[in-house]
């Protein structure tokens, strides 16, 4: 007998990388080998030196193809081990190894909008549809397109073992919501790289492009985010607060690299506009979705809790995003 890996890695594109995934067929009872790839196709290599290795880190059943076929999440190495330009992942698993004491947590609010036939799925052909407002977590046929591409996906992840915590429909027609997490930065980095392979591989079925731009569709209509909840074993117990608040005003000291970081066409997502605070400013509060960080009212009321982070964008890496947060927080706190 044998079984089926999907080899899944993030490649070389910009200003935005994509994913790529290929099958390897295993004997039955082999552990995930090292394997290699085309360098020179995903942006990472030359022709004359093409060779790029392939490192599991992370894996789960694979529920489109069942039975005992599994989804890997792989790493980009060069042929001497050591971590490729692209790879962004092992920085982010150095800085969580470093501040693991504070036990940072992440929960990832994942936004995308689907696409049929070159427009936002549920567009017309010519024109728009009603302003947005009422798309919002609604229901019916007038209002919602693609729930049942949602569905399957959020079975695909249940299946895997994925940590998804919910879905939603969101403020634009066709854009769509879910959530990641509580996890480690590396857990629930991989997780969502591999989420949103499912995403895009179950929208294959459905003959629906799914897309993480920032800004799918000009002029008055939301950006896609990707909302990230924060917090370290200080702020989620008693007397929190006071970390929270730290972990904020850190934040802002380090605006610039964080922009820069967030993801490509952040300066027409984060424009002071549809719950956004402009991208070259910086400002945190309680249940104010306007500023860059919110601090959720129930925080306020326990004194504990956690921060949201609302600049990175829909289409940011989520190692680059985790590692920034923890090495400005917690390294805030540690110098404390």
């Amino acid at each position: 007998m044998a079984y089926r890996a999907e080899y899944i890695w993030v490649d070389g594109t910009k200003p935005t990388a994509k994913l790529r995934s290929k099958t390897k067929i295993l004997k039955d009872g082999a552990e995930l080998p090292i394997w290699g790839f085309d360098g020179s196709s995903t942006n990472q290599a030359t022709g004359d030196k093409s060779d790029c290795v392939l490192r599991p880190v992370w894996s789960c059943p694979d529920p489109i193809r069942g039975g005992d076929d599994v989804l890997v999440m792989a790493e980009v190495l060069y042929v001497d081990m050591t971590p490729h330009e692209t790879n962004t992942r092992a920085a982010c698993a150095a800085s969580a190894a470093k501040f693991a004491d504070q036990e940072p947590m992440f929960g990832i609010e994942q936004e995308y909008t689907f696409f049929k036939d070159g427009r936002p799925y549920g567009f017309p052909v010519s024109g728009f549809p009603a302003p947005q407002g009422g798309y919002y977590c609604g229901v019916g046929a007038d209002e919602i397109f693609g729930r049942d591409i949602v569905e399957a996906h959020t079975d695909a992840c249940l299946e895997a073992g994925i940590s998804i915590s919910g879905t939603n429909a969101e403020v634009m027609i066709g854009q769509w919501e879910y959530q990641i997490g509580p996890l480690g930065p590396l857990d629930a980095s991989d997780q969502m790289w591999v989420s949103r392979w499912l995403l895009y591989r179950i929208a294959e079925e459905f003959d629906v492009m799914a897309t993480l731009d920032a800004k799918p569709v000009k002029g008055d209509w939301n950006g896609a985010g990707a909302h990230t909840n924060f917090s370290t074993k200080a702020m989620r117990e008693d007397g929190g607060w006071d970390h929270i608040i730290a972990g904020c005003e850190a934040l802002g000291k380090k605006t610039a690299l964080h922009i820069a970081s967030y993801g490509e066409g952040i300066e027409e997502r984060l424009t002071g506009e549809h719950e956004t605070q402009r991208y070259d400013q910086f400002s945190y509060g309680v249940s104010d979705r306007g500023a860059s960080i919110r601090i959720p009212w129930q925080c306020e009321v326990d004194k504990k809790g956690y921060l949201e982070d609302r600049r990175p964008n829909a289409n940011m890496d989520p190692y680059v995003v985790t590692r920034l947060m923890v090495e400005t927080i917690c390294g805030d706190a540690a110098s404390r």
